[in-house]
């Protein structure tokens, strides 16, 4: 429902009856930031409270204020309020799946913290959104949210979502048992809009022990009907919904004698679908002249009830829903003597939650793991959904609406310690584990070679022992699992563990060393003795597209960092591997990026963004300085970048002084750099490299704006052999990324060409990737939508006042389009785009010319077309 209520009081009284407990089987009634951990029966209703403790780790026990207590029952004195965290949940186990529940939650600010202010804020029913909770008084009323609903796991979750408005808060939770055979609906939940009890003597409202199935009734009085009344007990009749006699004992009927009684149904969502039940009694014992016969109609629907019998209720309902907008008008027969009554209505709303939890094994292997290790990360609520929240260190698959599953967790530099736990074991659509950085002990287990989708492993810097299982050796052997065990000193990473070591044994694994910069990724070197070193790392040299750092560029030792940052006093930017901070060395402005230690895949990332760094070099790529790879300290050094990243120019949310709306041909000529960087990456590498992370951020721009992709620590090398793609675990920014590479596992360059269109449509319309709306609007549904109506202009930004040639721009959206084709193959390459987006550019500065328009922005680098920027094989 959304109701207000209270318990005690003169406007709005339930009845109050000491007494001893009745049937409470299956409630759970939960006293919301109780500080005494005992249970305690209610004085007026006898239910047993319980404190929230057991139920959640977060938020904080409040009290209202004093001046409000007496006037409600006492599971609403206390609250727990959510001062910290975005998304805070209680997680209520032990219920039964399949069974049909009443979830009820309760808000009485009360001016608990003495502001007076009324906070807004979100409800959820585990992944999905139950409804939004704004208060309108500070201790008048309460605020109730019910819905009726079946858990299809054996617990649910009710989470409370700080949007800004406010600090969320939470008074109580009740659950409770209903019968499969009432309430039904052909799909969905259905959330409580009213439940009235008709006809009342006064304003007294009922809940349990009068109502065994705890339903709050609620006094309805209306000026146009009348109350009538039995004191007998009103028996059921078909009453399968358990009516309280007490309920049923009062009616109303209209006041005028051929009137009808009429109700409305909201109008507020044409698509919403209203459960409609009204509840029935004969309260007058009628004499044989008299007869109560009346029909019911809606939206031109119209059933006539059976006779009602004195003392005996009954229920009318739709098996399907209603749409809103038209009245319930109950009418007298032409053949009765009597006008119609109604003794209480209950309506619903359907509650659509399309949104499957996480697959119970898994989130029950979350589950076991935090309370094992006592995880302290945002782990609240389900795990993987609403992707928004979902757990720090975990990704997870998303199949339409079946159940999510995780395929990553990092858990590394947590601070863990014993042995691996086996609960990881159930997660078995695992691809990524990282659990470097830890204190694991024991041995590697045996189960992470049943994990048939495991694609890496990173168990560095732990104090493992034994040997590693042979399968996980032979899966690493073959080039299916990339496994990292690195710095276990005592760890054996070899076939012949316990045997006598040969010269010639083979090393299956990276085993990353901490304190070297060995950059070999897929080590699979045969040693064959001492005379043939020589020759070996002759060929290492001349076939292995990496190297060692020490040879090319500058290293720095953690105390230069230190000074070269200043203490990192000036942050730059933070990204998902570490944080970019400002540095001078020698006079040259740099960007430093201190590495996280408990960022995804770090080092393996990092030594891939140093080595192709390494490797390629073009004016449209930023270029790397040095690093630092001091103990467990890593730093990169890049050239300085001194108007930060595109996303920040074409949102509008740069800082003051690189504030600036660029024009429209500045935008084209920095989509066409970066797009240029893409093509030397695609055809003049060879192989050829994709970068997996085309965005908006990752576009930086110098003192005179020259674009330059950046972060190309998930960028993949493709193969030169003629063949099509390459499967690999899917890595990238949602928003940005390839539906066909992120269904598939297959990997080519056309996925850059995806991500890139997204890109420039940012750079066209100057609205995000992703509409920061409850919708989540994609760009591309938005452009479409607005190319259907044939609105171009509606395309660009405003920003530009439509300075800007129309042909250009119709171009570049074309060309921005032609790149979302489902099939990669459908796709153009990056040299089209090139192409294409130069005779964008030349149209725009023909428009220029003409007009003999003065450029009034800053000064920008002019665009060379000489070969100097067509991509050249090194």
């Amino acid at each position: 429902m959304s109701g207000t209520y209270k318990l005690l009081g003169v406007s709005l009284l339930f009845f109050i009856l000491v007494v001893h407990a009745k049937d409470q089987a299956g409630f759970i009634s939960i006293d919301c930031g109780r500080l005494n951990s005992s249970s305690y029966s209610e004085g007026t209703t006898g239910i047993i409270y319980v404190s929230d403790t057991s139920f959640i780790d977060s938020g904080e026990s409040k009290f209202i204020s004093s001046e409000y207590k007496e006037d409600y029952q006492q599971q609403l004195w206390s609250l727990r309020s959510f001062p910290q965290g975005t998304r805070n949940c209680y997680k209520i186990n032990n219920i039964k799946n399949g069974t049909k529940y009443l979830i009820r939650t309760s808000f009485l600010y009360g001016n608990y913290d003495g502001q007076g202010t009324l906070p807004e804020f979100e409800l959820y029913l585990g992944a999905n959104m139950w409804d939004s909770i704004k208060l309108e008084t500070v201790g008048s009323y309460s605020l109730v949210k019910e819905i009726i609903h079946i858990p299809l796991q054996n617990y649910i979750d009710v989470c409370l979502v700080n949007i800004g408005l406010g600090t969320p808060f939470i008074s109580s939770i009740e659950l409770r048992p209903l019968s499969l055979s009432y309430y039904k609906t052909q799909t969905g939940s259905l959330a409580l809009l009213y439940r009235w009890d008709t006809g009342p003597k006064g304003n007294r409202g009922y809940r349990y022990p009068r109502d065994v199935n705890d339903r709050f009734w609620y006094p309805y009085h209306r000026e146009d009907w009348t109350n009538i009344s039995t004191s007998l007990t009103i028996e059921p009749d078909d009453d399968i919904y358990q009516l309280p006699s007490v309920v049923m004992s009062t009616a109303a009927t209209p006041k005028s004698e051929n009137g009808s009684l009429e109700y409305w149904l909201p109008k507020d969502n044409n698509s919403a679908r209203y459960y409609v039940y009204l509840h029935i009694a004969e309260v007058e014992n009628l004499q044989p002249n008299q007869s109560r016969r009346f029909t019911v109609s809606y939206g031109g629907e119209v059933f006539e009830p059976k006779s009602l019998v004195f003392k005996q209720s009954t229920t009318l309902f739709s098996r399907s829903g209603h749409v809103g907008g038209q009245p319930f008008i109950i009418s007298r027969t032409p053949n009765s003597t009597l006008p119609p009554i109604i003794n209480a209505i209950e309506v619903y709303v359907v509650k659509q939650f399309l949104q499957s939890d996480t697959l119970q094994t898994d989130a029950d292997a979350m589950t076991k793991l935090k309370s094992t290790y006592g995880v302290k990360k945002n782990w609240q609520g389900d795990p993987c959904v609403p992707e928004l929240y979902s757990w720090e260190g975990l990704n997870c698959s998303k199949d339409g609406y079946d159940p999510p599953r995780i395929t990553s967790l990092n858990l590394s530099s947590s601070g863990l310690t014993g042995e691996i736990p086996f609960a990881i074991s159930n997660l078995t659509m695992l691809e990524v584990l990282d659990l470097s950085y830890n204190n694991f002990t024991g041995s590697v287990p045996e189960f992470l070679s049943k994990l048939t989708n495991l694609r890496i492993v990173n168990l560095e810097k732990n104090n493992l022992n034994g040997s590693v299982p042979v399968q996980l050796i032979e899966k690493s052997n073959n080039g299916t699992l990339e496994l990292s065990v690195g710095q276990n000193p005592n760890l054996c990473v070899s076939v012949s563990c316990g045997k006598k070591k040969k010269k010639n044994a083979v090393v299956p694994v990276v085993a990353s060393v901490s304190g070297t910069f060995a950059l070999l990724v897929m080590v699979a070197a045969i040693y064959f003795g001492v005379k043939h070193k020589r020759k070996l790392k002759h060929a290492e040299r001349s076939t292995t597209p990496y190297s060692s750092l020490e040879s090319k560029k500058r290293q720095f030792t953690w105390s230069e960092i230190l000074r070269i940052t200043n203490n990192f006093e000036r942050v730059l930017g933070q990204g998902g591997f570490g944080t970019v901070f400002y540095g001078l060395t020698d006079g040259t402005e740099v960007a430093v990026k201190v590495l996280s230690a408990s960022s995804v895949q770090r080092y393996q990332q990092f030594h891939a963004e140093v080595n192709l760094l390494m490797r390629v070099h073009h004016r449209n790529l930023t270029s790397l300085i040095g690093y630092c790879n001091d103990g467990t300290n890593a730093a990169l050094l890049y050239e300085y970048m001194a108007n930060g990243n595109l996303k920040t120019h074409i949102s509008g949310s740069a800082a003051n002084k690189i504030s600036i709306i660029l024009k429209w041909e500045d935008r084209l000529r920095i989509a066409l750099e970066a797009a240029q960087g893409l093509e030397y990456m695609h055809a003049g590498c060879k192989p050829p490299i994709v970068h997996r992370d085309v965005k908006s951020t990752n576009i930086l721009l110098n003192e005179n704006f020259q674009a330059k992709l950046s972060d190309l620590g998930l960028s993949k090398l493709f193969p030169a052999d003629n063949q099509t793609h390459v499967s690999t675990v899917v890595a990238g920014t949602l928003g940005y990324l390839d539906p066909e590479y992120y269904m598939s596992n297959w990997l080519n360059e056309k996925s850059d060409v995806y991500s890139y269109r997204v890109v420039l449509l940012e750079i066209i319309s100057g609205r995000p990737a992703v509409a920061k709306t409850h919708e989540k609007t994609h760009i591309s549904t938005w452009v479409s939508s607005m190319l259907a109506k044939g609105d171009i202009k509606s395309i660009v930004d405003r920003r530009l006042q439509g300075n800007f040639d129309t042909n250009s721009v119709w171009k570049a959206v074309e060309l921005a389009m032609a790149c979302v084709s489902p099939a990669s193959t459908k796709r153009p390459m990056m040299s089209q785009v090139v192409a294409e987006l130069r005779d964008c550019l030349a149209a725009e500065r023909a428009r220029g010319w003409k007009s003999h328009e003065i450029s009034d922005s800053i000064e920008l680098s002019s665009l060379n077309m000489t070969t100097e920027l067509r991509p050249v094989a090194r």
